[in-house]
């Protein structure tokens, strides 16, 4: 495939937006006189502005000017269940109308109970909550640099762990590559700190440790990466990577924020064979309430604790442990532990009909697209995808490398054009990336696929 100058589709297509959003267009005008962008989180905000909603339910979302919307954005791919399912509300409720659920301060029982089945579920030995995958990334990080007495922290090329400091850099591809800090405003120490490898790269991988081992804290990355299209490790860098930690005396830390309860009733790390010795979890576990957690080995996570004299400061945050985001978590984890034999596989499916689908409508107008996060080795199933224009015939992208090279796929296509595509024909993405729901159907798969072609046959007139 060809880059083409997409302009005149992206014009066309902004004036179709502005005239089906208005309401959301002046929401947005209002917003940002009081909110930075207009948001409260730069993974919402897309050209020309981002819609408004007024209500969620299930596989759809409702905007201010009445649109009724698929979406795959889904919560940042935390609402397995779908939008507000029953189940959470229903529980929820029935703690509120007990006269319990707003914040105390104080512990209580489904602390403790949430706790267990979080470790049991994970094999984890002990569990420490807070509110966001950033600060559960951050404090694994500082929980492995005070075991190891370490500092570097390595990380994958194009890795996300949240705006957490300690791994703000190599998130981006600049000009010469994944070697800059992402952001300002983070100490200089930390270019130095944190080392980027490439994913899936066994023997570059072998290669650091043999020069770096003995300096490196942990390694931290997903096991099937959000920038990389939910390509999955292959279970040698897996295998590679808890040997190698293991060996040199550094810490595994998989972050599965994303991946935790996705692929299963556990983590994806529980299909490799693979035991971390610390987990990030987030999203899914919090059944659409604010829940993360690091969760591991007993002695690097005691190191918490206020017995020690030189501790780690992992207290989680005044809202750590919420009573009704504990209620919703504990809900949805007994819900999918309980149903995995049956959620899973459906997911699985049903994820890889539309991947399908999706490559095949394109390719009958004669446009290349593919669609990443297929299953592969010990991971049998997905309900993760991401749509990606490859500029080279026959290329899958399957690293962050070959996603952001503009050489390679047409990142424009996917993130401007595409999106709005698809938005006026009333299907949301989040830069080609989506994940199915319980609550999707064969027939919003065919809807997605209906909207796919008719966004094929624009780009292929050019308007």
């Amino acid at each position: 495939m060809s880059r083409g100058n997409h302009n005149r589709l992206l014009q066309a297509l902004t004036e179709e937006y502005w005239a089906s959003f208005p309401s959301s267009g002046d929401a947005h005008q209002r917003a940002c006189q009081v909110l930075v962008d207009g948001i409260n989180h730069g993974a919402r905000l897309f050209a020309p502005y981002p819609f408004r909603i007024v209500e969620a339910q299930g596989p759809y979302v409702t905007d201010l000017d009445g649109h009724r919307i698929i979406d795959f954005w889904q919560g940042h791919y935390a609402n397995i269940l779908g939008h507000n399912p029953a189940l959470i509300r229903d529980a929820l409720a029935a703690e509120l109308r007990a006269g319990c659920g707003l914040h105390t301060g104080f512990p209580d029982e489904i602390q403790i109970e949430f706790a267990a089945t979080l470790a049991r579920a994970m094999d984890a030995e002990r569990v420490r909550l807070t509110t966001s995958g950033t600060l559960a990334t951050m404090y694994a990080i500082m929980l492995a640099r005070a075991y190891t007495g370490r500092k570097v922290a390595l990380k994958l090329a194009g890795g996300w762990h949240g705006a957490n400091p300690l791994a703000l850099k190599g998130v981006h591809r600049a000009p010469s590559g994944f070697d800059q800090v992402d952001s300002t405003g983070i100490p200089a120490a930390a270019d130095e700190e944190t080392v980027v490898t490439r994913f899936n790269d066994v023997e570059g991988l072998k290669a650091l440790f043999e020069a770096r081992g003995e300096q490196i804290a942990c390694f931290i990355f997903e096991p099937c990466p959000g920038r990389a299209g939910f390509v999955p490790a292959i279970a040698e860098y897996m295998s590679a990577a808890r040997e190698l930690t293991a060996r040199y005396g550094a810490l595994l830390i998989l972050d599965e924020v994303i991946t935790g309860f996705r692929y299963c009733a556990s983590g994806v790390q529980r299909l490799y064979g693979v035991r971390a010795d610390l987990t990030t979890l987030g999203k899914i576990i919090g059944g659409g309430m604010p829940v993360s957690a690091v969760v591991g080995r007993a002695e690097v996570m005691e190191l918490a604790s206020d017995s020690v004299k030189e501790r780690v400061w992992f207290n989680g945050g005044t809202f750590s442990g919420h009573p009704l985001s504990l209620v919703a978590g504990q809900t949805m984890l007994e819900h999918l532990t309980a149903e995995e034999q049956r959620i899973y596989p459906a997911l699985a499916s049903l994820g890889q009909r539309l991947r399908r689908g999706i490559e095949e409508v394109f390719a009958d107008r004669g446009v290349a697209a593919r669609c990443t996060g297929d299953p592969a080795g010990p991971v049998t199933g997905s309900s993760l995808f991401s749509v990606c224009f490859p500029l080279v015939e026959g290329l899958c992208p399957s690293t962050p490398e070959e996603l952001s090279d503009p050489t390679l796929c047409d990142g424009r296509l996917r993130d401007e054009v595409f999106k709005l595509g698809l938005l006026v024909q009333g299907v949301n993405l989040a830069h080609g990336v989506g994940a199915i729901s319980t609550a999707h159907t064969e027939e919003h798969v065919q809807r997605v696929l209906e909207a796919c072609d008719a966004f094929a046959k624009r780009l292929v007139a050019g308007a």
